[in-house]
């Protein structure tokens, strides 16, 4: 960039699937060389201890509020930024933003509407803005796509989904092209609207899920399921864990991967001494527990943080739980049995959005996709 003047790249959501968001394999692919990195502490997010999820603004209930153009409480009604530098081949920094309302369905919109930011780290300069919602869909899908290449049996061929939203639908295709074996798939889901919308893309893009199964509990799709992905959410503030969907240890077939970026709960015991627990970046566990307290998964749904307050209370020690960069990086094992059980927490940070979003601008701009905008000539302010 040639300074004092500053352009950047805008990247519709048209121009982000011509540069590839949704290639999962190449994703997979960069979230496997981030996780090495967060492994190697080189990254940066929020917060003094360096890895808080970002920053949300809530509302007051209605009951509550003071103001009548004030948002009031509801489902998903929040706006968060969630920060991030990353270093090795990506090095630099980023945000994503979004507001969510589930409402916006009434509108014909997503409930989440996201942004990403890229910034020269040295000037803070914008480099690129770009539509997120696939880009951060792909990303949900292909961390635990890292898992399914790594950890699950290379002959899996039946997988599980929990929650056939927009998460679990890429998820589908990601896991496909990472595990060609898939054959069968079975849905858990709520609403028959969203499961037909799955089982219409599948049929459109995942030609080898020859036998599609729609089950009607959770114990039908995780029983004899070779990988379970789980998209579920939980609204923070009800009952805490009691309102997880809970997974027997004896519906967990020998040598599968449970992979958890939503809800889920297991037996205590099951996962001390009989399960292996890998996590997609421990620091993170570590951020909620010092934000929310010791008991951190009664708010945060994510099994990562049921972990920690194991470890907090004397149930299993630290060295139980791996992180994924740490075997990507051969410090720690992968899979150590064909008949291992392997419950896989993916918390979700915005360091993959920033990785994902740098490897789809460089493509952008070696293949002339985007439009180039300016955001001044030379400062006026100087």
């Amino acid at each position: 960039m040639a300074y004092p003047k500053v352009d950047f790249l805008y990247l519709n959501e048209e121009d982000m699937v011509k540069a590839g968001v949704l290639d999962g394999v190449r994703c997979t692919e960069c979230m496997e060389e981030l996780l090495k990195l967060l492994d190697e502490g080189r990254y940066r997010m929020g917060g003094d201890n360096g890895n808080s999820h970002g920053t949300m603004i809530s509302f007051p209930e209605a009951e509550d509020s003071k103001f009548p153009e004030m948002p009031v409480n509801g489902p998903d009604r929040r706006f968060m930024a969630m920060p991030a530098y990353v270093g090795g081949k990506f090095d630099l920094a980023g945000v994503k933003w979004y507001g969510s309302n589930v409402e916006n369905r009434d509108e014909g919109l997503p409930r989440s509407i996201l942004m990403v930011m890229l910034n020269d780290k040295k000037t803070g300069a914008p480099i690129a803005l770009m539509s997120a919602n696939l880009l951060s869909a792909e990303r949900t899908a292909s961390i635990p796509g890292a898992g399914v290449k790594n950890l699950s049996l290379p002959d899996s061929k039946v997988l599980g989904i929990v929650g056939p939203g927009v998460i679990n639908t890429i998820a589908i295709k990601t896991f496909g092209e990472l595990r060609p074996s898939l054959d069968t798939l079975k849905i858990k889901g709520r609403g028959r609207a969203s499961i037909d919308r799955c089982i219409a893309f599948v049929k459109e893009n995942c030609p080898q899920f020859t036998n599609i199964e729609v089950v009607d509990t959770l114990e039908e799709c995780v029983r004899g399921s070779d990988i379970v992905n789980f998209a579920t959410s939980t609204t923070m503030g009800g009952n805490g864990s009691a309102d997880y969907p809970f997974v027997e240890e004896d519906w967990i077939k020998p040598g599968a991967l449970i992979c958890v970026p939503g809800s889920a709960n297991f037996d205590d015991e099951f996962l001390a001494k009989r399960a292996k627990l890998v996590v997609d970046n421990i620091k993170l566990y570590d951020a909620w527990e010092e934000e929310y307290g010791p008991e951190a998964f009664e708010t945060i749904y994510i099994p990562g943080c049921k972990f920690l307050d194991m470890v907090d209370r004397g149930e299993m020690t630290r060295d139980h739980i791996d992180d994924l960069g740490a075997i990507l990086n051969g410090k720690k094992p992968g899979r150590e049995s064909p008949e291992q059980k392997i419950i896989y927490s993916i918390g979700g940070m915005p360091v993959e959005d920033v990785a994902w979003g740098k490897d789809i601008y460089e493509y952008a701009v070696e293949h002339g996709i985007g439009q180039k905008l300016n955001l001044w000539d030379k400062p006026m302010l100087f």
